[in-house]
């Protein structure tokens, strides 16, 4: 039986992408070029600008949190691999690769293996920018396989860092440690590709094997409406339903219920900065209510550090039911207890922008023009090639002092 890191090669190495996959690539390399330009003054951008190509443009693009996700593996896949394509010159068929190399992974790692603590655009993320790489290079199987086994080290991050400079920053990382593996499997480095079976026992994968057939990224991908963690993206939606019926002077309670598998990721309860209250169901609350669109503004230190905010975060109670094991697992049910003594109820399985309500062209349009005004012209016409270009020129690097 080959080894897993053999098959994914082997897959990647031969996936012929049909229309479906090529329109997927294209949205995916839009949507993380605007969510990356989107951060160009985000103080994280200073901080990454002495970090190689691939660990920059990863970096800035994941530090809004506004870029996509794969619900099966919970994994933000583009944040990785369009930054690892672009540093390599690759096009789709190498982003499709590495996507899909990812989202198996992630797959196989499993529920258990984010449920534990593990950053799993990370853990999938490194071995899976290996792969888009080394396609982007014309890697035989062999040596993608070993590529995938080289990134092991670099193949790390934990839930810990959310709310911090260093989620972000180690997504670069990770995006990094994949095209430096490439780069070295290239070179005639040699490395057995059983190290990776090695590796997901080591950290708890559910087992089996990856999926061989159908689409490059099983299950598509979830494009964020909010700039935010993607666990706050169906309460946010869900409250937003009520606006119309309530103001947030009115409002003295409100009860979320929902599996707990759902809000896993949201580790503030009381938050005080921005990154903070992008992983903090409480602020989802407050920010739903108080805010007429939850954009960016909404996400500062001052934004969360409102008095009002306070007052609505202190106001909230969760219940988190039994099972699941996903971030869209059953739905999101919303109480909102009023002054009067009225109750507003609202439930909410899919949000906007989720696979199951993909994206319109016009939200897309729209979403392009909140990451900045020039970002709309910036992106007409984008190819990989131009794509690469422009990062270099709104994002480039400069030399270690």
């Amino acid at each position: 039986m080959p080894a897993i890191a053999e098959s994914l090669a082997e897959w990647a190495h031969g996936y012929e992408p049909d229309a479906e996959d090529l329109a997927l690539a294209r949205r995916s390399l839009l949507d993380t070029v605007a969510v990356t330009l989107a951060a160009r003054d985000h103080p994280v951008s200073a901080l990454a600008a002495e970090l190689p190509d691939a660990a920059r443009w990863a970096t800035v693009g994941h530090v809004l949190d506004f870029d996509d996700l794969h619900i099966e593996s919970t994994t933000h896949i583009s944040a990785v691999i369009v930054p690892a394509v672009l540093a390599a010159g690759g096009d789709a068929r190498a982003y499709l690769a590495g996507a899909g190399v990812m989202a198996r992974l992630g797959t196989l790692l499993g529920w258990s293996h984010y449920a534990a603590g593990w950053h799993a655009t990370c853990t999938a993320g490194a071995p899976a920018a290996a792969v888009a790489a080394g396609v982007a290079w014309g890697l035989t199987p062999r040596q993608l396989a070993t590529a995938m086994a080289l990134a092991v080290p670099g193949a790390s991050g934990v839930q810990a860092a959310f709310g911090t400079h260093s989620k972000s920053l180690q997504v670069g990382f990770a995006a990094e440690a994949g095209v430096r593996a490439a780069r070295l499997a290239r070179a005639g480095a040699t490395a057995d590709p059983r190290a990776v079976d090695a590796w997901l026992k080591l950290v708890g994968a559910e087992g089996g094997a990856p999926q061989a057939g159908g689409p490059a990224v099983p299950g598509g991908l979830a494009i964020k409406m909010f700039p935010c963690c993607y666990a706050m993206q169906r309460p946010i939606a869900a409250l937003r339903a009520l606006r119309a019926e309530c103001g947030p002077d009115d409002v003295t309670a409100v009860r979320v219920t929902t599996p707990g598998a759902t809000i896993h990721p949201l580790i503030h309860d009381a938050p005080d900065t921005g990154l903070e209250g992008k992983f903090s169901l409480p602020y989802a609350v407050a920010t739903a209510l108080l805010d007429d669109f939850p954009g960016f503004e909404a996400f500062t230190d001052d934004a969360v550090g409102r008095p009002e905010v306070r007052r609505l975060m202190a106001a909230v109670e969760t219940e988190r039911t039994e099972g699941g094991g996903g971030l869209l697992d059953g739905e999101a049910v919303l109480a909102v207890t009023l002054a009067d003594g009225r109750v507003l109820r609202s439930a909410l399985s899919y949000p906007p922008g989720s696979p199951q309500r993909p994206p319109t062209e016009a939200e897309l349009v729209e979403k392009f023009a909140a990451c900045g005004s020039d970002v709309p012209a910036l992106l007409k016409d984008t190819t990989w090639e131009s794509a690469r270009a422009l990062l270099l020129a709104e994002l480039p690097g400069k030399a270690p002092a």
